[in-house]
């Protein structure tokens, strides 16, 4: 009887354990390379996450769409793949990307398909050209790029590795990217059109009670129309207590922005790690759905600041390192654990 009881003990403990680790595993992931519809679909637990896409008519690449463990998108569907109620300003605004709006004056930030053949000189893109390793068992994907003017001349080789994983009922994306000098002299100066940007769908803005008009970064004038508001409700925060559209232009470790999508409570986090240029980056968060962390922002989006300005000579290479959290509805205490964990 008392062989049978431990037995029985025993086997609990166990099972306990492995109930215990399965919470914390990172999750199973899984890529599916398509490259003739140019992508790289990714995979958790056999549930989709996201894709990697380059398309030749992009002036990027870009994490499109992303969704949640539920199957929630928390991405704009325009311009690729427009939804009803939706705005579509901003037509550069896709998915999940990294860029600056001024590297040797170019802006690679707002280009796309709206910017007229004559105006192209002004604006850079990043050509995709491989992808270098793909790593599932340690949910990682590698990726090179070259930032080049309108007349493909390179200015930067960019090597980027996104880690994929899946904890305790959140999904993360890190993305570590490697900018390296391919001209005697690569400038950055300080611009509010940066650097990692995530386009969201209409849940997570907040609710629009007038017609709201933007400058973009050469003074063109964008206007974002007031729409139907059945279901937005997005409210940001950050880690310094601070709410709403106050989170612009302020520096802070992490910012958040929290909505119901259907019945689901779900939290966004940009996370900036603290080995990056000018941590704690500067959020370049708008109600009108754009989630963006900008570690060269500077005057551009407070006159206080000091003066940012990075130069890079040939060879010379610049890492940043980012994560973005796709949860449930996490509190500051939860997210505060994850960044100090983030190193």
């Amino acid at each position: 009887m008392k062989k049978a009881i431990k037995l029985i003990t025993t086997f609990l403990l166990t099972l306990s354990c492995v109930l215990t680790n399965a919470g914390n595993m990172k999750g199973e992931v899984d890529f599916k390379l398509d490259d003739a519809n140019k992508k790289v679909d990714v995979f958790i637990n056999t549930k989709y996450f996201t894709s990697f896409i380059y398309p030749d008519n992009m002036e990027k690449q870009v994490l499109y769409p992303i969704y949640t463990i539920s199957g929630k998108d928390v991405t704009r569907g325009f311009p690729l793949n427009p939804r009803p109620f939706e705005r579509t300003d901003h037509p550069h605004h896709v998915g999940l990307w990294f860029n600056f709006g001024d590297v040797n004056g170019l802006d690679f930030w707002n280009n796309s398909f709206a910017i007229k053949q004559e105006d192209k000189y002004k604006y850079g893109s990043i050509k995709f050209d491989r992808i270098e390793k793909m790593n599932a068992s340690a949910g990682e994907l590698k990726t090179v790029a070259n930032w080049t003017d309108n007349k493909g001349n390179v200015l930067l080789e960019e090597r980027t590795k996104f880690i994929f994983s899946e904890i305790n009922g959140s999904r993360f994306i890190e993305r570590i990217t490697t900018l390296t000098a391919k001209q005697k002299e690569v400038v950055f100066t300080e611009n509010k059109e940066g650097i990692l940007g995530l386009r969201v769908d209409r849940a997570f803005e907040e609710p629009s009670q007038k017609a709201e008009k933007y400058l973009d970064s050469n003074g063109n004038m964008t206007e974002t129309p007031v729409l139907n508001n059945e279901g937005v409700n997005g409210v940001y925060r950050n880690a310094d207590g601070i709410t709403g559209g106050d989170v612009w232009g302020k520096k802070s470790k992490w910012v958040a922005l929290r909505a119901n999508k259907n019945g689901e409570m779900i939290t966004i986090v940009m996370m900036d790690h603290h080995k990056n240029p000018n941590y704690p980056a500067w959020s370049h968060a708008r109600g009108y759905g754009l989630f963006a962390m900008n570690n060269l922002a500077g005057r551009a989006v407070d006159k206080n600041a000091s003066p940012v300005k990075i130069t890079l000579r040939e060879g010379d290479k610049i890492t940043f390192r980012h994560k973005i959290i796709i949860g449930g509805d996490l509190t500051d205490k939860q997210i505060d654990k994850l960044h100090g964990d983030f190193n």
